[in-house]
């Protein structure tokens, strides 16, 4: 499936931009999953919108929430001794939906690969992205690389999991150095030469 994405603060938002966006999160969350809660929240100010259009119509959407207005905490940024304490306070993704007509063609990938490397671009690609995942969508999210912390939970009355996307780390490949290359030529082509001298010796003996 082809879409444009768009990434807007809040206040880059026109008025028709919210009434669509408003109109998906409750389509979604209050009605299908019939759950009575208060979606329209003070973070969306914050918040940068990312919104898959196609044919300029809405069809997918989500929210990331800078570090610094992020109240989703990490216990494993802290244990983990290979991220840097400036990078526990991380930035999250929510309220991630893509409209039921539009299932299945893998926009909800595209959208959070999208949303991914916006927060790598934007808040650093060391630092941690995290979640509050409805659980039936565990293995959706494990598969972008996102590990689930802790214990399950209730939101809304929908079990939710928080889970964690770390920046994989890189396995350094151990060339050989170009000295031991040398070396091993030398080595070598000094074995030859005594091969081609033993040879040419040999064929002298049998001269005489």
């Amino acid at each position: 499936m082809t879409c444009e994405f768009s990434l807007k603060t809040f206040d880059e938002l026109t008025s028709v931009d919210l009434y669509h966006i408003l109109k998906a999160r409750s389509q979604v969350f209050v009605v299908e999953q019939n759950c009575a809660y208060q979606d329209m929240d003070e973070v969306d100010f914050d918040c940068l919108h990312l919104i898959a259009h196609q044919n300029a119509a809405l069809v997918g959407y989500c929210r990331i929430i800078p570090p610094e207005f992020n109240k989703l905490k990490s216990n494993l940024s802290v244990a983990d001794p290979a991220i840097k304490t400036n990078h526990t306070a991380m930035p999250a993704i929510g309220r991630v939906l893509v409209l039921s007509e539009h299932r299945g063609d893998g926009l909800a990938r595209q959208m959070m690969n999208q949303a991914i490397a916006q927060c790598r671009k934007k808040y650093g690609k060391k630092r941690p992205i995290i979640i509050s995942a409805q659980v039936y969508l565990l293995s959706f999210y494990e598969s972008l690389g996102f590990v689930p912390e802790g214990e399950h939970y209730l939101e809304d009355n929908i079990e939710h999991v928080k889970m964690v996307l770390y920046v994989a780390k890189k396995n350094k490949i151990k060339k050989e150095s170009t000295d031991t290359a040398s070396t091993t030529t030398k080595v070598l082509s000094f074995l030859l030469f005594i091969m081609a001298a033993l040879f040419v010796l040999g064929l002298l003996y049998l001269m005489i």
